[in-house]
């Protein structure tokens, strides 16, 4: 008998995150062990993931939990794990729009679904439940033949080539882990930070900050607000550690303030700097996730960072290019590219999203069986 346990699953790229999905039927129904096998699937806590299928970075320290939903109008059912390299934390809070992207391609290749449109040029929508945030989306994929197209010209900076395009329209992102789009009650907080010995010790300061939710928790401040000009590297970011104190220091205080708590072992909310574009876009971002510079952007922080861009008094007044219209496309620069998001607004209320859609692309990277320990988990 092996002395381990095999489940199968898809590793698959979804934007620029991978990680491998599963068949929620294929893992342990109680979730203090299917995250015990969720650890050592991926190799966490080891800073390298050496064994396991981590990457050794929080983008490629996810996982997809897919199943048949069972809510009227919705076809799938999906729960994303963050876990981190050197830590034995799995978080189902937070949603992942890059993740995602992989969800209907791996539902068509496990036969979950059968592809609406097999013509030579078909096209499949199907309704996702992210079941974090308990937020509904449309996502569609090329199904030519009936068989999820992986190949074609949609390129998306942060994943090197092109692919086939998979569009996702979010139908409900205000307030997806806080209370509502702005947890505060204001859209812009005038915060001080009391100097803190545990975190390494500072000087106190005063900041302007956005505190908004609009699918993903965020905390978005001017770089030179934090003496930095907002296009610095990913390496001069987190080799900056002056600068990462003060943003953990300010993420611990205004997630008391967004009604989140204690988030010291949350991954939310994230931070981001922002700055004036300077690539022809409509803002800079670097963005905190929550303690690592990323190397592009998350796809729901994009969302949010875009909404920030449409409010009246936020931080990115005076920063960000915007253009009139309902309906307006955000550009988001971040370290490897520019992220565009198609926001709609209210036309009677402009400050009010009314639906935020864009583009990412998918691969199956590999298919089979991942193996587990059986002292982690025995299949009955």
């Amino acid at each position: 008998m092996t002395s381990q346990t095999a489940i199968p699953c898809l590793f698959m790229r979804g934007g620029t995150s991978k990680g491998p999905f599963f068949n929620e039927a294929d893992l342990p129904a109680d979730i203090p062990t299917r995250d015990r096998v969720l650890l050592a699937a991926m190799g966490s806590p080891d800073k390298r993931q050496i064994d396991g299928l981590g990457g050794a970075h929080p983008l490629t320290s996810k996982v997809g939990i897919v199943r048949k939903s069972t809510t009227p109008g919705v076809d799938l059912d999906f729960l994303f794990a963050q876990l981190q390299p050197d830590k034995d934390t799995v978080d189902t809070t937070p949603n992942c729009g890059n993740m995602l992207a992989a969800v209907v391609p791996f539902a068509l290749e496990t036969g979950m679904l059968q592809a609406q449109g097999a013509g030579p040029e078909g096209c499949s929508t199907f309704r996702v439940l992210t079941l974090n945030t308990d937020m509904q989306c449309d996502v569609t994929v090329q199904t030519p033949g009936g068989q999820v197209r992986y190949d074609g010209d949609a390129r998306i900076d942060g994943a090197p080539g092109s692919a086939a395009p998979i569009t996702i329209n979010f139908l409900d992102t205000a307030g997806s882990v806080c209370s509502g789009l702005l947890p505060t009650g204001k859209v812009l907080d005038r915060v001080r930070i009391a100097p803190d010995d545990k975190l390494g010790g500072f000087e106190s300061f005063e900041i302007d900050v956005t505190c908004i939710d609009n699918g993903m928790p965020l905390v978005m401040m001017r770089a030179s607000d934090m003496g930095r000009t907002g296009y610095e590297t990913v390496a001069q970011m987190n080799e900056d550690t002056e600068l990462k104190v003060r943003l953990e220091a300010l993420r611990l205080a205004t997630g008391r303030l967004m009604g989140l708590g204690d988030v010291t072992k949350k991954t939310y909310p994230k931070m981001t700097l922002i700055a004036a574009p300077r690539d022809g876009g409509s803002i800079a971002t670097r963005s905190f996730i929550p303690h690592v510079c990323h190397d592009a952007i998350g796809v729901l922080a994009a969302v949010t960072v875009g909404t920030a861009c449409v409010l009246d008094g936020s931080v990115c007044d005076g920063v960000a290019v915007m253009h009139p219209g309902a309906t307006k496309k955000v550009s988001v620069e971040h370290p490897t590219g520019e992220f565009s998001v198609a926001l709609e607004t209210d036309p009677a209320n402009p400050q009010s999203v009314t639906k935020a859609a864009l583009l990412r692309t998918a691969r199956l990277i590999m298919r089979g069986e991942v193996m587990v320990p059986r002292s982690v988990w025995t299949r009955n």
